[in-house]
Parts: C-alpha cells; structure tokens; sequence
C-alpha cells in the first residue's frame, strides 16, 4: 500500500485583527524592491477604506480588483499571470489572495501558473504541477469553501470545471481573521456555510473515509450543527467557529473526497455559471436517496434561517446541455468512487443524473 504525502498550509495565523499583521508577515518574503507582492483583492471591497488601507502596498507591489461575481476560469488565471509578467520586469516576490473562494483560487493559480509553463487548463487534473508555484498568501473573507486550505484550486476550463490538484497548490500562509466576514450578506454566509457542510457529508459518508479525514469531518459538522441550529453563539462567536469549521472541512478531504453534491454542482457551474456554495444547496435539495440524515439536516438548517434555494434554473435546457453537465458531472470519477463505490458505473446512469438535474 502506497500512501499520498500530502502537504498543509505551512504556517497560519488566527485571530481577530490578525490582518494588522500582514505587512510584518510577509515582509521577509519580498526578494528586492522591484520583486513585487501582487494583491488579488475581491472588489466587494472597493472603496471600503477599512480594508483597503490595511494593505500593506510598497515600492513596486500591485493592488488587482477581481469580480467574483463568476466562478473562476483557466482563461482569467492566464490573462492575470500575462498582465503580472507584462507589468514587472522580475518575478513576483509573492501572490496574497484576499476574498472568497473564489479570489483565493485564483492566487493559487496564477502562483503556479508564473513558474509553469502553458495554460492553465493544462494542469487541471490530479498531481499534473511539476515546478513548485511562487509564495502565495490566503486571506478568507466569507467561511467555508475550504479554499484556505485544500490542495486544489477549481476552475472552469474550455473542457470542463476540474481544480488544479497538486502538492504545490496550498498556501504557503494563510491569515484568519474573523473580523473580516462581519459584512457577508445572509444568504451568501448560508450558502458557502452550507459548503462546508455539504464537504463534511460526502467526506464522512464516502467510501474513502479513514480516522484522518474522519476526525476533522465530525469536528467540522459539530461546529456546522452549532452554527446553524443552536441559538446559544453571539454573531462573534458563530463567525470565530465557522471560519474554524471551513478550515476542519477543507482538511476532511486531504486524504478523502467530495462525493454525488459536489460533483453534480460542477456541472450547473460549467453550465449554468452558478456559483459553487448556492449549486451544491440547489443539488443538495435532491440527494435524499445517497445522503439522508445530512439531506434531512440541511433542510432544518435551510428553514431556521428562512433561506430561499433557486428553483427551476434546468427547466428550459435542451438535452444537448443536460449532456454537457452530465459529461462535466461523470468525468468527476474520484469523487463517485468515493461516494458510491469502485462499482460505480453501474449504479450512476446518465439517466438517473438527468432525471434529478430535471428535478432543480
């Protein structure tokens, strides 16, 4: 038996106003002065000087706005490293990503993609990645996706929406900082909650679990139950253990997988454009029949906090584009093994894929 070496995140810093320490921490990381810090920022938080002044910015680094208003692509991460090596004469002394998962997997890629040769879509796979990325900083602002600490960076490529999996996609540092998810709206805190959630579910109900990935998926679920059905956290309290149970859910899946919500979301993403934390709700809605106790869980979530799911989103698709997610969906394989088993192939039909993405 061989097993995978996994890394972690090296070296992370918790606390409220931890993002104070960002200049120190990454100071003696810069190479020289005309080695810039690149800072991909999400432009949620434009204008909001709170933020924004804190940035540590000095000789030649760059500050870079980034939408998250859609799911990341292989072709944004190549027009950003194009744009780096365009505008500094040396390489980047490092990448800090500051925002949702969105803006976090877009630093880890464009850290890798400025010491690896082609385009980004050619490294969407499993351990593809072969000269270590430039250092790359994590700073979350909204809690769960698990970004700030998974091996992955998800993108959607020409071909499919399939994460750069590799030894050298995690960060280098990351910084948690609950104070900074103080003004995420309500139903975006719900729906990447629900991200972590949806990760504890597959990880501890799939094929590959093991006392590793285990003892950080029931400890991530204990803090989601608390989060989203006790009434006994101040809003300081619920922030300080979400951004804790993001951090326990991304680490679920170092050494298991995602599972049948995960995968399926892929395919609406592709697609559709939705985004990943709202697709895995609109999918989880569905899955009563791989996932019945965290099915029945997450609806009592989803009604406590009176969140509204999109309905109808396949109603007009045409069987060529159900095609396309199911195609997206099934090219998943690691996550049906790990949800159904190595015969999974004979269980999970294109039909049965259709007929409950016709359901959402």
């Amino acid at each position: 038996m061989s097993y995978k070496n996994y890394p972690m995140v090296s070296r992370v810093v918790f606390g409220r106003g931890s993002f104070n320490q960002l200049g120190d921490i990454i100071a003696p990381k810069r190479l020289n002065r005309k080695a810039p810090f690149i800072f991909l920022v999400d432009d949620v938080f434009k204008g909001n000087s709170d933020l924004t002044a804190r940035i540590p910015l000095a000789y030649d680094d760059q500050l870079l706005y980034i939408s998250a208003e859609h799911e990341p692509k292989t072709s944004q991460v190549d027009e950003l490293v194009e744009n780096i090596i365009l505008t500094h004469k040396d390489r980047p002394s490092g990448i800090i990503g500051i925002g949702g998962g969105t803006i976090l997997d877009l630093a880890k890629a464009v850290a890798i993609m400025l010491t690896n040769e082609g385009e980004a879509k050619d490294y969407q796979g499993w351990d593809l990645v072969k000269t270590p990325a430039i250092y790359h900083v994590g700073i979350p602002t909204i809690s769960g996706t698990g970004a700030e600490v998974s091996r992955t960076t998800i993108l959607t490529g020409p071909e499919r929406k399939l994460g750069i999996n590799s030894d050298y996609t995690p960060f280098d540092q990351v910084i948690l900082d609950p104070e900074l998810t103080k003004d995420v709206p309500k139903d975006q805190w719900f729906y990447t909650g629900m991200d972590c959630f949806v990760h504890c579910i597959e990880s501890l109900n799939g094929t590959y679990l093991n006392a590793f990935s285990q003892s950080y998926g029931e400890k991530a679920l204990e803090l989601c139950k608390e989060i989203f059905l006790s009434d006994n956290l101040s809003d300081e309290e619920s922030a300080d253990k979400l951004m804790m149970a993001s951090w326990h859910g991304g680490m679920s899946i170092a050494y298991s997988q995602v599972g049948v919500a995960h995968a399926m979301s892929y395919g609406l993403g592709y697609l559709l454009g939705i985004k990943h934390g709202v697709g895995n709700c609109i999918v989880f809605e569905h899955l009563e029949d791989y996932y019945p106790e965290g099915v029945a869980m997450y609806k009592a979530m989803r009604k406590k906090h009176n969140i509204t799911i999109p309905k109808g989103i396949c109603a007009e698709l045409h069987d060529d584009e159900f095609d396309i997610m199911i195609d997206v969906a099934l090219s998943l394989e690691p996550l049906w093994e790990n949800a159904i088993g190595k015969n999974w192939k004979q269980v999970i039909t294109r039909a049965k894929l259709k007929a409950l993405y016709q359901k959402m």
